[in-house]
């Protein structure tokens, strides 16, 4: 049995009175009750020194841990019983957890009390999810007017080698030495390294606020637990706004190897920039990793080509084993986004410019009725098509690596996904490629594909 301990602390931070409503919803068990998203992501956090990330193991590995938030004259209290003991240190909470701890909560009351249940935020529409996407991040002290553009996006994988791990902190490094900041899914492996390169880096260019941001949503945190690093952390509601927020505060994005969850990213950030109206608007995307990386950034590339044309390859450059290129070529394109905004009298902390369609911003819940209505084939706009690629690459990460997924595989079997002949070998290839590489297995577990073509 993992060793625990039961205490009673205070939030870190601005969350430090909640009305009587709002705490009972916190412990209201029910389906329409938020304490179970509570304590699932307040487990994670809390287990954030254990070498495991699987949501699944650690919720049944921790089975009789709970939270309950308790309401007293001088602010609110949380009760944790039985936390994992690596968010301690001689009985005292780490700080850094603490934070993210209270940052969790922060973000669940807020989005269910001022986004989910107030009519002014149409989350049917695009202009009501961008701005509840604004108002997410204003709450939590995201933005941050005053500074140049400097915030550099990291995508990738959360298992990956060791020498690509190394790689990630390496450019990180780089782009820390340049005055660039970092934000990232707040995980481990590629989410991780550039945040400790860049720590290094901000520290000997006596860099005093570098800026070390974490954006996620509750099934993320739940199966990844956020990296200790992250000093700011951001919660977002689902997937989808998680990932608008990534491009509407970010300057720039850089993507290291990963997995199907990477391969997903990339499809959601390529199909808003080649819709027509994104034409031209600058916005540097680099696909980076070490030599050993240079094969599934091929197969990415091969496939990004042929199911969304040649010209896509526009839109992003490949750099393979060169960190500092990789940082060289994200300064330059950084100060380009600025002059862009500075030329267009736009905002520096928040990109409204871009156009995001629909596809883009509802939820999708990959069930097997969902994940076998997808429409893959050519015929569609190429926006279109990669937001269809980017859901089923999300089902088939919601099968491997989230509780509901895994849970749904092990009823129901496997998805079942349909399309084009040709564009489903070369899905069937791509996806062949990462269990061939590797890069479709979790820590302590064997892969078992959670998806079959027809």
């Amino acid at each position: 049995m993992p060793e625990t301990i039961s205490t009673t602390i205070s939030p870190e931070g601005s969350l430090e009175v909640l009305s009587q409503q709002e705490v009972n919803r916190l412990r209201d068990t029910s389906a329409n009750g938020l304490h179970d998203l509570l304590r699932r992501c307040a487990l994670a956090v809390l287990n954030c020194g254990s070498p495991t990330d699987d949501g699944l193991a650690v919720m049944e590995a921790f089975h009789d841990f709970d939270i309950e938030v308790l309401q007293q004259d001088r602010g609110i209290r949380l009760k944790l019983t039985n936390a994992p003991d690596e968010a301690f240190v001689d009985g005292h909470m780490i700080r850094g957890i603490r934070e993210h701890l209270s940052a969790v909560l922060r973000d669940i009351v807020y989005v269910f009390n001022e986004i989910q249940q107030q009519p002014r935020f149409d989350l049917s529409t695009g202009e009501g999810t961008t701005n509840a996407v604004f108002h997410i991040l204003r709450n939590a002290g995201t933005l941050k007017s005053s500074r140049e553009p400097s915030l550099v996006v990291c995508w990738g994988g959360h298992s990956i080698t060791r020498e690509e791990y190394d790689y990630t902190k390496d450019v990180g490094y780089h782009l820390g030495l340049r005055d660039m900041d970092i934000c990232t899914g707040c995980g481990p492996g590629a989410m991780k390294g550039p945040m400790k390169g860049a720590n290094v880096a901000h520290a000997k260019q006596r860099r005093k606020h570098g800026r070390y941001l974490g954006i996620s949503e509750p099934g993320i945190i739940a199966a990844e637990s956020p990296n200790p690093i992250v000093n700011e952390l951001v919660v977002m509601p689902d997937i989808e706004k998680r990932l608008e927020a990534f491009i509407r505060v970010g300057h720039g994005i850089i993507v290291f190897p990963g997995g199907v969850g990477t391969a997903e990213e990339i499809l959601y950030l390529l199909g808003i920039l080649l819709h027509p109206s994104n034409a031209d608007t600058p916005f540097p995307v680099i696909l980076t990793g070490p030599s050993s990386a240079a094969e599934y950034f091929k197969r990415i590339d091969e496939f990004l080509a042929y199911t969304l044309g040649e010209s896509v390859r526009q839109r992003y450059r490949i750099i393979i084993d060169d960190p500092i290129g990789v940082a060289r070529a994200m300064r330059e394109g950084i100060d380009e986004v600025a002059e862009f905004r500075r030329a267009h009298n736009d905002a520096f902390y928040f990109n409204w410019r871009l156009n995001v369609q629909p596809a883009f911003q509802q939820p999708f819940e990959p069930t097997h009725e969902a994940m076998a209505g997808l429409e893959l084939h050519r015929e569609l706009p190429v926006h279109e098509l990669a937001a269809n690629l980017r859901r089923a690459f999300s089902g088939i990460v919601a099968g491997n690596v989230k509780e509901p997924g895994i849970r749904a595989i092990e009823a129901r079997g496997p998805f079942r996904l349909h399309a084009e002949a040709e564009l489903m070998e070369r899905l069937d290839a791509l996806l062949g490629s990462f269990v061939t590489q590797g890069r479709m297995k979790l820590p302590g577990r064997e892969y078992v594909p959670c998806y079959t073509l027809k």
